[in-house]
C-alpha cells in the first residue's frame, strides 16, 4: 500500500522529511485538500514522535469539520489523538458498518518508521442495537481486541469533533466488549464507565485453577521456571495482574525488562486467547504505579482497560482501595471500583495530535 499524506497541524516547528516506497510513504501534498486558513501543511517524516514533548492547542470547532466533511474518491482523511501517549489513529466511519482499511493496512499505517505510526487505528462506526456508535480497533500487528480504554477516551473525543459538540456530553458505545458509556467532563477529560469487571476464570479466560469465588487470585503462574503470583480480570479483554512473585512481592516496575518476560506472558498457554499483563508496584492503598504488555501492541505508556484490571486485581488481593490513582508511563489515570453498581469508572485525558489525508 502506498499512502500519500498531507498533515495539517496548529501553527509549530517540526523537522521533515520524505520517505520512498514500496513502503507506506508520507509526503507534502496539499493539491487535493486546501486546509483551513488557520493550519498550515507541513511535510512530516513518518514517525512522529517529534510531537511528544510538544504542546500541540487544538484547532478551532470549524477546522475539524471542514477538514472531515472534505470528500474526495481514494482519499481517506484521519484525526490522530492520544490517550497518555497511548496514540491511536482516527478514522470517520459513520457511512459504513465495515471499516474502510483492512487489518494489513491498518498494519503498515501504524509503523513508526514506515508508516504514520499509532499503537492502534480506531473506527467510528454506526450505532448497533439502540446505541449511538460503534467502536472497533486494529492493534498495530493487525489484530482486533475487544476495547481499549484510552482508545474509547480518544473515541469520544473525536466524536464531540466530528458533531461539534461542546460542554459535558455522553455516549452510549457499542464495543466487542460490550456497552461502554464516555463522558466529556467540563475539563476536558474523559470519564468513562467501563461496566463490570468479569472474574470468573473460564470467562477471562484463562486456564489457571480458579481459587476464590470461580475467580483466579493470587494464582501461582510459572514462567520460564520462576513462579509469579498473578490476579486474572477481564475488562470484556484478559488481563492478568501481578504484583510480584513467590519470592519476591514488592516489584520494582521500572527494573522490569517488557521486551522480555512480556511476550512470554501474552503467550504463555494459560491464555487461550492471549492477554494484557500489568505488573504493578503499590505506594499506598490510593496509588499505584503500573506498567504494561499489551497484547497485539507490546509495551505500551499506558492501558485504560489494564489500569482499570489493576485496581480490580489490587482490592481482590487486599492492596488497595476501591479508588486509586494509577501511574502508568504516560501519566496518571483515576479509577474508582464502585461498590454500589460494581462498576469501574476510569477519569483521563485524551488529546488531539494532528489531522492528515492519505491515498489508499
Amino acid at each position: 500500500m502506498s499512502i500519500a499524506a498531507a498533515i495539517t497541524l496548529p501553527p509549530t516547528a517540526v523537522k521533515h522529511r520524505s520517505l520512498s516506497s514500496p513502503s507506506p510513504s508520507l509526503w507534502l501534498s496539499s493539491s487535493s485538500f486546501q486546509p483551513p486558513k488557520n493550519l498550515p501543511s507541513v511535510a512530516i517524516s513518518a514517525n512522529l514522535r517529534v510531537f511528544s514533548s510538544m504542546s500541540i492547542q487544538a484547532p478551532q470547532k470549524a477546522s475539524a469539520t471542514s477538514f472531515l466533511d472534505h470528500k474526495e474518491s481514494g482519499i481517506l482523511h484521519f484525526v490522530k489523538y492520544h490517550g497518555l501517549g497511548n496514540d491511536f489513529i482516527l478514522i470517520d466511519n459513520r457511512d459504513s458498518e465495515e471499516p474502510k482499511i483492512t487489518t494489513k493496512q491498518a498494519v503498515k499505517l501504524c509503523d513508526r518508521n514506515f508508516g504514520i505510526g499509532a499503537d492502534g487505528v480506531i473506527f467510528a462506526l454506526p450505532g448497533t442495537n439502540g446505541t449511538d456508535y460503534t467502536m472497533r480497533i486494529f492493534n498495530s500487528d493487525g489484530s482486533e481486541p475487544e476495547m481499549c480504554g484510552n482508545g474509547v477516551r480518544c473515541f469520544a473525543r473525536f466524536i464531540a469533533e466530528l458533531e461539534n459538540l461542546h460542554g459535558k456530553k455522553s455516549f452510549n458505545v457499542h464495543t466487542g466488549a460490550g456497552l461502554i458509556v464516555p463522558e466529556i467532563q467540563e475539563d476536558g477529560k474523559v470519564r468513562v464507565d467501563m461496566g463490570q469487571p468479569i472474574l470468573e476464570a473460564s470467562d477471562v479466560p484463562t486456564k489457571l485453577t480458579a481459587n476464590k469465588d470461580r475467580a483466579a487470585v493470587k494464582a501461582k503462574l510459572d514462567v520460564d521456571g520462576l513462579v509469579w503470583n498473578v490476579t486474572c480480570v477481564s475488562m470484556g479483554n484478559p488481563h492478568c495482574v501481578t504484583f510480584g512473585t513467590e519470592s519476591c512481592n514488592d516489584l520494582q516496575v521500572d527494573e522490569l525488562n517488557l521486551a522480555e518476560i512480556g511476550p512470554k506472558f501474552e503467550h504463555h498457554l494459560m491464555f487461550p486467547a492471549r492477554t494484557n499483563t500489568e505488573f504493578v508496584q503499590v505506594f499506598s492503598p490510593s496509588h499505584l504505579k503500573m506498567r504494561v504488555w499489551e497484547r497485539g501492541a507490546g509495551a505500551t505508556l499506558a492501558c485504560g482497560t489494564g489500569a482499570c484490571a489493576v485496581v480490580v486485581a489490587a482490592v481482590l488481593e487486599g492492596r488497595a482501595d476501591r479508588r486509586c490513582t494509577v501511574d502508568l508511563p504516560g501519566g496518571p489515570l483515576d479509577i474508582e471500583w464502585r461498590e454500589s453498581d460494581n462498576h469501574i469508572y476510569m477519569t483521563g485525558p485524551a488529546e488531539f495530535v494532528f489531522y492528515g489525508s492519505l491515498t489508499l
